[in-house]
């Protein structure tokens, strides 16, 4: 049997595993071992499984991935995140849908240092939900309303999304960073101007908050102080090359140590902080010895050659390249956990966006942007069901149904990054 055929079972048997429910990073090893064995040799394989865990582990680079996770846990855990919603209730008080704006608003500004779709989507919804619930909000509404603004925390940077991209594919960290910047502060707009576009067209779904005077909405400025102050530092630090991007999250980390500290964060909450940050960093981990093991199965098989050639056969443009694979994530999406669906995906496709010649920057951002669709779109929207545990109460058809508008809004942005490629590489020219 060739090597191609070996791959193509290989993949077909991973999928087959994940229908089957066993964890998709043990699908990856397994795959990934049992695969190399097969067209190399056992005990190559063997020697394989003994060496990825440890250049995965002792990689630099992976060590940012921590650190912008226990940023977001500080940040959760210290009422950054109560005072962030407080600030942008009084900022959009007074206007018609205030609360859902001001719940995007929010979620915008906490991925900016929390790098986590489901960790701003879980945070933000403790916070924002029972408080748009006291003004009447229609619950669809509000519950969609967070479910889209926890998909920014994948986009803006630092995005845990981006980083793993940038590794994979040996692309600088602060490009991809860089480059999510627009795009997903684009997000940030859109969303807000989609539930300004629903409350025109049913303004029975929520009423206008209460009033605030300008004065108020100034003073109310000072909860937005402590993140875009860790944001400006990071970001402007690895843009001017203070620090690396590694370093950099370091530097997050330590700045929202600070203020967990100084806001009163002691012993057991710091204990319970450093628990979950290892927790979610061990399962991260885990994927992307997962992933390593599988790359390495998918480079001997040459399967990603194999297509490539294909593609090449069909007198395919790189655009429409693009697009196809673009499809293959939406509909992958709608059945995966995001980090996972990029591991898994990346190694394969790769290969083929290099031999096409497309900018493998601006295809990552679309990539990672695909990826966020994947969040809110059934049956296995990750973001929707994170908020239908927060908020049992609600029924998953009301939160699908809510976060609708919002889907067609991802759908309006991804055709503007295709179509203009330099809002993804504008700070990169």
């Amino acid at each position: 049997m060739g090597s191609e055929a070996v791959g193509a079972i290989g993949l077909g048997l991973l999928l087959v595993l994940m229908v089957l429910r066993v964890p998709v990073a043990l699908t990856m090893l397994i795959v990934g071992v049992v695969g190399f064995a097969q067209i190399i040799s056992w005990d190559a394989a063997v020697a394989q499984l003994k060496t990825v865990p440890v250049e995965v582990l002792s990689n630099y680079s992976f060590s940012a991935v921590p650190m912008f996770i226990l940023m977001g846990v500080l940040a959760a855990h210290s009422g950054m995140a109560g005072k962030l919603f407080d600030s942008t209730r009084v900022i959009c008080g007074g206007w018609k849908g205030g609360l859902a704006i001001a719940a995007v608003g929010s979620c915008g500004i906490f991925s900016a240092i929390s790098g986590s779709s489901l960790a701003t989507a879980s945070t933000m919804t403790r916070v924002a939900l029972p408080e748009m619930e006291r003004y009447g909000y229609n619950r669809g509404l509000a519950t969609g309303a967070l479910a889209a603004g926890g998909t920014l925390g994948i986009m803006i940077p630092p995005s845990i999304a981006l980083l793993i991209y940038a590794i994979l594919t040996e692309q600088s960290v602060g490009d991809m960073f860089m480059a999510g910047l627009i795009p997903g502060l684009l997000g940030l707009v859109m969303y807000s101007l989609t539930v300004t576009v629903v409350m025109w067209l049913r303004p029975s779904l929520a009423v206008a908050g209460e009033p605030t005077a300008w004065k108020e909405k100034l003073l109310s400025l000072t909860g937005l102080v402590p993140f875009f102050g860790v944001f400006l530092v990071m970001i402007l630090g690895i843009y001017f090359g203070a620090f690396t991007p590694t370093e950099g999250a370091s530097v997050g980390a330590f700045a929202t140590l600070i203020y967990a500290l100084v806001k009163g964060m002691r012993g057991a909450q710091l204990w319970a902080s450093v628990q979950e940050t290892l927790a979610l960093s061990a399962v991260v981990f885990f994927m992307l010895v997962g992933a390593e093991t599988l790359g390495y199965f998918i480079s001997v098989s040459r399967i990603s050659f194999s297509i490539t050639d294909v593609l090449y056969g069909m007198d395919l443009t790189p655009l429409v390249v693009v697009l196809c694979i673009l499809a293959l994530y939406f509909v992958l999406g709608m059945f995966m956990d995001s980090i996972a669906m990029l591991v898994i995906t990346v190694p394969v496709v790769y290969p083929i966006i290099q031999a096409m010649g497309i900018d493998p920057v601006w295809f990552g951002i679309l990539t990672v942007l695909t990826v966020e669709l994947g969040l809110m779109t059934p049956p296995v929207g990750m973001n929707v069901f994170v908020i239908k545990a927060m908020a049992p109460h609600v029924g998953l058809g009301e939160i699908f149904r809510g976060v609708a508008p919002f889907v067609v809004s991802d759908l309006i942005r991804l055709t503007l990054l295709i179509l203009f490629p330099v809002l993804s590489t504008f700070f990169l020219l």
